[in-house]
């Protein structure tokens, strides 16, 4: 059956076969011609290609993350305060700012920052320098083992160390 049709069809697949061939030939030609005429552009072509090749590759193997990885678990033991239900409302726990070893003069700093007043309102009401205030701070902080005033504040209001 497929030898019928070449036979019927022959002069129109040899027609289609050679037009083929001609096109390819001629876009072989124009392919060479852009090659003489552009030669400087297209060798600069292929330097950036293998250029941007190296890069890619070289970033890649800088940049990539080791393949053996291995997770390290790290356990941190730290103390959690809970609430004393024998403190009465309103009375303070001395004893616990006496374990934490809280001055007198770093209680009313605690105090006036949980009133919410700033360094210089601080500075001023207790009549020393801001130098002073942000020393105070600093040793609250240490002793009380926090990062900021909040969670100063709200790790004595949970100890009843201030109201």
């Amino acid at each position: 059956m497929t030898s019928r049709i070449f036979i019927k069809y022959r002069s129109a697949i040899l027609y289609g076969i050679s037009l083929a061939a001609l096109l390819f030939l001629l876009k072989w030609l124009e392919f060479k011609f852009l090659i003489t005429n552009h030669a400087f552009e297209v060798y600069i072509g292929f330097i950036a290609i293998i250029f941007t090749s190296l890069g890619i590759w070289l970033a890649m193997k800088l940049f990539k993350p080791p393949i053996k990885t291995t997770v390290k678990t790290v356990i941190v033991e730290k103390k959690v305060y809970m609430e004393r239900h024998e403190i009465a409302y309103g009375e303070k726990n001395n004893a616990e700012a006496k374990r934490l070893g809280l001055s007198q003069r770093e209680l009313e700093v605690l105090e006036l920052m949980s009133a919410g007043l700033s360094n210089q309102e601080i500075a001023d009401k207790l009549f020393v320098s801001l130098n002073t205030i942000k020393t105070h701070s600093a040793k609250i902080f240490e002793k009380m083992d926090v990062k900021r005033r909040t969670q100063a504040v709200e790790m004595a209001k949970r100890l009843h160390i201030i109201w």
